[in-house]
Parts: C-alpha cells; structure tokens; sequence
C-alpha cells in the first residue's frame, strides 16, 4: 500500500481510507456486523490503514462498527471521527453544536462506543455558526493534552475559518467533499491548506457512488436512500450527469481500468497531500478501490478527462437544502 501524510509533517496514512458511513446510514439497509468487520479486516490486510466515522452515523452505530471491527487490531488503523452535527427530531434539518460543552460531550460518547481510549484524529463535522472557530478548536485542543485525541481537523470549512482555527491549534487535515463533480477546493481552498501545511481528505470522491457508472436509474437505490433526495440524482440531472459519467468510462474501458477506478486516481493525481475516503461496503469494491491507487494517468489521460468533465459541469447542487444550509461558506 502507498502511504501519503496528512500535511508536510503530519501524520502518515495509507493513501486511500475507506469512508465507514455506508455501513450504517443513509444508502439503505446498513450493514450487519460480520459484514462490517470483513470489509474492515480485508482493509487492514491489504494495508488500508485510515477509517473514517463520526457520531452522526447511524447515528452512533457506526462508531460501535468500526470499534468492535478493529478490536484486536487498533495498532494497526488510523482511526478518525467526526462530532458536531446531527438532524432534528423530524429528520427536517441539520443542528450544529461545537460548543465546548459539546465538544466533551461528545469525545466520551465516541471514545465509548469505539471502545478505544484515544482517536487519532478528531474532527469538527461542520462549523457551528453561533459559537466562534476558536472557542470550538481550543475545546478541542484540550482533547489533545489530555491524550483522548491526537490530531484535529475540521470538515467544510471555509478558507477564513480554516485559518482561524489553525491559529488556535495546528489543524492536521480539512475533510471536504471533492471528486470530479465536486470541485469546489480548487476556488482557494487548495491554496490556503497548502500554505498552511494542513492534509486534505476528500469524502464522496466518487460523487456517492454516481461516478462508478454502476447506478443507472433512480430505482437501483433503496426506497429509503438518501440519494434519492440529491439534486444531483433528480430528474433532468440525473441524466445529464450520466452522460457524463458514460465519457469518463470510455476513458477508463481504453486505459483498462473502471470508470471508479479512474475517478479516483484523478483524485489522487491532484495532489499528493488528497488521501480520499471513499466507501463501501463491499470486499470487491474495496479491493478494486485499494487498486485505483496503483493507476497512473498521465498528462495526456488528464486532459482527456478534462475535456469530458470540465470542472463545474456536473448538473445540480451537490447537496438538498437542508444540508446545504449547514455548509460554512
């Protein structure tokens, strides 16, 4: 397995997580112990060494996934989580709390349910806009000094804030959503990490399965898949953004290569601070993802997808207005 660091002297990772959410929320069914523990061993035995939850999966049952998953094995993984965010009662909106209070509050919830005494890398899920950047990160710098958490990141947060926040504490890693129909970190946010020495982890980098070419209609996702939710999957969009899939395929068919396969290694070929997480909960989709890491795409490949799928030609936002809303900007 290739290893990566997040950031120029930041911690060392393999090149490629596996995002865990899939398995226990919002694409369906979640998947059942064993079978979440096979897709995690099989992980570490091809040397994956990143895995990626958070409090709101499930929510809460990711977290006991992954923990029981790595139990006997912890020294092997790199295990970050994600606090400071969940929906309310009626499932309409998204509350955000990175309060200090909730900052504790939820390291000793996660830390239980993982049944591990430290994580390594602790992230605020989304910026809460009611309490300041630095009330939140010098909460969580405290984690730090008490030894319950290593490192601290933060996901979606804007170029401002991100500074804001590593003034208070080194922030070791950004999570935000970047693939080939998420581009946005290009428009100065890949300049501000950069500058400042922070890893960057791009979820959904294959657009939440979509740029795998494996989902041809709405009706091969669950009745109860959030996706179906997704401009990005609705109506005229869907579509539109399947034809572009359909070019990025035929790039892949000619080089050997899946079209997943392809989305990926475009990722990784951005830069080598990007460590992606993409998910599944299946062995062979992980294997053939650990395998995208071994891809070379060479100048001519980039500028052949480029011209199939120009930055910003993806057709809908890539989130609903309820989580939009969440989003710092």
């Amino acid at each position: 397995m290739k290893m990566r660091t997040l950031g120029p002297s930041g911690p060392e990772v393999s090149a490629i997580g596996l995002g865990c959410m899939g398995m226990a929320a919002f694409y369906g069914q979640a998947s059942s112990e064993d079978q979440a523990t096979a897709v995690i061993h099989r992980a570490l035995d091809l040397g994956l060494t990143f895995f990626d939850t958070a409090e709101m999966y499930g929510p809460h049952t990711n977290e006991v996934q992954v923990g029981k998953a790595l139990k006997g094995r912890r020294d092997q993984a790199f295990v970050a989580t994600k606090f400071g965010i969940g929906y309310n009662a009626d499932r309409t909106a998204l509350a955000v709390d990175g309060s200090p209070a909730n900052v504790r509050r939820a390291i000793e919830g996660s830390l239980s349910r993982l049944g591990m005494d430290h994580v390594d890398l602790y992230y605020l899920h989304r910026v809460d806009p009611n309490t300041p950047i630095e009330e939140t990160v010098g909460a969580m710098a405290e984690l730090v000094t008490e030894g319950k958490v290593r490192f601290l990141g933060l996901s979606e947060a804007a170029p401002e804030t991100l500074r804001r926040a590593h003034a208070t504490h080194p922030i070791t890693a950004l999570q935000t959503e970047y693939s080939l129909w998420s581009r946005e970190p290009e428009d100065g946010l890949f300049d501000v990490t950069r500058e400042l020495g922070i890893g960057f982890v791009p979820y959904s980098p294959l657009g939440r399965g979509f740029l795998s070419g494996e989902i041809k209609s709405i009706d091969d996702l669950a009745a109860d898949d959030y996706r179906r939710h997704n401009p990005r999957f609705q109506g005229e969009n869907f579509q539109k953004n399947m034809d572009l899939v359909a070019a990025v395929t035929a790039i892949a068919a000619a080089k050997g290569v899946t079209a997943a396969q392809l989305a990926l290694a475009w990722v990784l070929a951005q830069g080598d601070d990007l460590v992606p997480i993409p998910g599944t909960r299946r062995i062979p989709t992980l294997e053939d993802n650990i395998a995208a890491t071994e891809i070379v795409l060479t100048a001519e490949d980039l500028a052949r997808i480029e011209a199939v799928f120009p930055k910003g030609a993806a057709s809908g936002h890539r989130y609903a207005e309820a989580a939009r809303a969440a989003l710092n900007r």
